[in-house]
């Protein structure tokens, strides 16, 4: 099936309400439109004559080495989409050489998932003892990294789970990486904590907490990407949260030159949003992206076909990949530069 086919499976598959919950934005949905629409805006300008038969795509990261170009981004509640939730999804990530980034609003514990290239997510809580007992728990589970949720002093608004009246999970589906932690029962939506006055100095705290590489996700601008650098961040992920907390926040893609600039090459970067085709990683990367995130792809796979559906859809995607650095004349990622990409409303 291709990518457009698993999600109309999807959608056929799930209550219209978690539908919502997943393919929904924040405010009108202008920046969620914005990081597809902004895809469509560039254009790649193969090299000739000096590809090869086999192709190494395989990329070195902090907190996993020879992964996929192309990474499970973290996204919240896969049991609302099939009954093996992230247990799925882990085990398809594990197939393809994905690393799956999971986290606190996960809802199955990170101790179920089967590969060590398993990052954790969390959002700083306002009590720094809740912040510490997750990463005592990422660590004792695996993981192999954690991943800072910047961009979340407080939930986006969501238009379309404002009108489903969608604000709590079904029963027998909660966050299971909250349960048992001081002050923060698993259960409602509003169980994921928020730190509305989340400072560098509570990342740079959350960074000697732990001997893991630390990751920042949320970063547009090119001046917090340098303060992440000088914080302690072991890399980069730009992301606008896809689409679901600032209604008029930039597309990730227009964000990424800028935001490597910026760090250059003290850590990497990586790209989250908007990813819906081999050509889209082609492009990320030659801007200067180490990998990228894919979201709701995988979760559509997940609600038509459980972990095959999540196969289904990064194996599309590093197909895709991979046949699109052939044709740019590439033998491995590097191969990929930024004067290979032509921008320009009529890139198309």
């Amino acid at each position: 099936m291709t990518l457009g086919e698993l999600h109309d499976a999807a959608r056929a598959a799930l209550d219209p309400v978690h539908y919502d919950y997943v393919a929904g934005g924040a405010g009108e949905e202008r920046a969620l439109a914005a990081n597809g629409r902004a895809f469509d805006r560039y254009a790649l300008l193969p090299r000739v004559l000096r590809g090869a038969a086999r192709r190494d795509t395989a990329v070195d990261l902090p907190g996993a080495r020879r992964a996929a170009p192309v990474m499970v981004a973290p996204t919240a509640f896969h049991r609302l989409l099939h009954p093996d939730g992230e247990r799925a999804t882990a085990r398809a990530a594990a197939a393809e050489g994905a690393v799956l980034v999971t986290g606190v609003a996960a809802t199955t514990a990170r101790e179920a998932a089967p590969d060590p290239a398993v990052w954790f997510l969390l959002y700083p809580h306002p009590r720094r003892e809740v912040t510490e007992a997750l990463v005592r728990r990422a660590e004792e589970a695996g993981c192999s990294a954690l991943v800072v949720t910047a961009d979340s002093p407080r939930f986006g608004r969501r238009t379309r789970d404002l009108r489903n009246g969608f604000d709590d999970l079904p029963p027998g589906c909660a966050a299971e990486n909250m349960r048992d932690l001081p002050g923060a029962p698993p259960g409602a939506l509003t169980d994921i904590p928020m730190h509305p006055a989340a400072s560098w100095r509570d990342f740079a705290e959350t960074v000697g907490m732990t001997s893991l590489p630390v990751w920042i996700k949320g970063v547009l601008h090119p001046a917090d990407a340098r303060l992440a650098v000088e914080h302690g961040a072991a890399g980069v992920i730009v992301s606008n949260h896809g689409g679901r907390q600032c209604d008029t926040a930039a597309a990730s893609v227009d964000c990424l030159p800028a935001v490597v600039d910026a760090v250059a090459g003290a850590v990497p970067v990586v790209l989250d949003g908007g990813v819906r085709r081999g050509g889209d990683v082609a492009v990320a990367l030659a801007l200067g992206a180490a990998a990228v995130g894919v979201g709701r792809p995988v979760l559509w796979g997940l609600a038509a076909k459980g972990a095959a559906g999540v196969r289904e859809v990064l194996r599309t995607l590093l197909d895709e990949y991979d046949h699109t650095l052939a044709l740019c004349g590439g033998r491995r990622n590097a191969d990929l530069s930024a004067d290979m990409v032509v921008r320009g409303d009529a890139a198309w």
